[in-house]
């Protein structure tokens, strides 16, 4: 991390004690896990007013609060709501912001499953659904309504890492009387703080740095004063509320993240440099690379970079996307990333309405885990030869 984020003490300090004083809990280090469903009152005058801390399990916990304060204060938020999965994060300030009749905004290079709740659900509910290019930056002016009422970001972009100047969105949102959303993912808060670049909300999918270990669901959404008390009653309204058990799992992972984002950050750099110069590579999409279209953009306003990346292969199409995929001993096949454990996925773009997918050949993004760089670095020169045999 460089000096653009630097506070009165370090990322890693803050993550080993916010969200939680020992002094709370009888001295012990990590908050109780409290499975609660029923809450009971002392009377019912204070039943009839609610006037306690705590009414029922699906308002907060000791536990959900606890992760709520440690995402509050890495995000700089007001207030943060905890959601099943990083799906439900999109979700939820979707449905508490938009009604019949509205208009949304959302990036062409969008998580897939967003764009699907978009094109399903919220068509349904009646509410108008625009894709812009991640190149149009305060060119949405243009493609802004009277009845624009979200604008629906994610820097950089899933799959294809296309980066965005999201100030100069906020503002030509903000002067058309939209708030802007975030999908925050790929940065963390160690990385990009939205709210302190305008963005309304901010939107986490925990299960994968602030969990890192594969083995946990969770969403976090994070807003500013302005739009929590709103968001806060969505969500009780909906009652999505997340598992105490894995609430605690996101928190405890959040102790290590910062030492483990570094990890990384340090090795899928290196080998996104040694891939440039590969071989049977097109081209290496990481915004950290001099060579990124949006690397000016990512230099201005970001303070690190994570573990994730593509790249595109040089000529051929599926047939070599499976050799390339079918030839790795230590990347797994899955659909997640954050984790320990590096990662490949073919990126099918077909759901692309506005921005064009690269044309040289197959994209396939990796996740960069906790492994030996020079193990991973063996893997993927292994999988760029069996794509020429293919």
């Amino acid at each position: 991390m460089n000096e653009k984020n630097k506070t009165k003490v370090g990322d890693n300090t803050r993550l080993a004690h916010m969200g939680n004083n020992p002094r709370d809990f009888h001295g012990f280090v990590n908050p109780p896990v409290v499975h609660a469903s029923t809450v009971l009152f002392p009377d019912a005058g204070t039943m009839a007013s609610r006037n306690q801390k705590y009414t029922y399990g699906t308002r907060g916990t000791p536990t959900t609060d606890a992760l709520a304060v440690a995402m509050n204060e890495l995000e700089g938020a007001a207030g943060t709501i905890i959601v099943p999965s990083g799906l439900a994060a999109v979700t939820v300030p979707l449905l508490a912001f938009l009604s019949s009749g509205d208009h949304v905004l959302i990036v062409d290079s969008v998580y897939h499953p967003t764009r699907h709740f978009a094109d399903t659900m919220l068509t349904r509910l009646g509410v108008e659904v625009s894709y812009y290019d991640p190149s149009a930056d305060a060119g949405i002016a243009t493609l802004m309504q009277p009845n624009t009422k979200v604008v629906l970001t994610e820097a950089p972009g899933s799959g294809t890492f296309e980066m965005q100047d999201i100030p100069a969105i906020v503002d030509v949102a903000h002067r058309g009387g939209a708030i802007v959303m975030m999908d925050n993912t790929w940065a963390t808060p160690l990385f990009f703080r939205p709210l302190d670049h305008g963005v309304d909300i901010s939107i986490q999918a925990a299960t994968k740095y602030p969990g890192g270990h594969s083995d946990v669901l969770l969403g976090t959404v994070s807003a500013n004063e302005a739009c929590f008390e709103r968001l806060l009653e969505a969500h009780g309204a909906l009652g999505v509320c997340a598992a105490p058990d894995d609430v605690y799992q996101v928190l405890r992972g959040l102790r290590t993240m910062g030492v483990r984002l570094e990890r990384h950050q340090q090795s899928a750099l290196s080998l996104a440099r040694w891939l440039e110069g590969q071989k049977g590579v097109a081209r290496v999409l990481h915004p950290a690379l001099e060579s990124h279209p949006g690397h000016e953009i990512w230099k201005r306003d970001f303070t690190g970079a994570s573990g994730l990346f593509s790249i595109v292969l040089d000529g051929g199409r599926e047939k070599q996307a499976h050799a390339f995929l079918d030839a790795l001993k230590y990347f797994g096949l899955g659909y997640s990333w954050g984790g320990y454990e590096s990662l490949a996925v073919h990126v099918q773009l077909s759901d692309r309405t506005i921005a064009q997918p690269p044309k040289e050949g197959p994209v396939i993004r990796l996740q960069i885990g906790l492994e030996d760089v020079e193990d991973l670095r063996a893997d993927l020169a292994a999988a760029l030869a069996a794509t020429v045999k293919a």
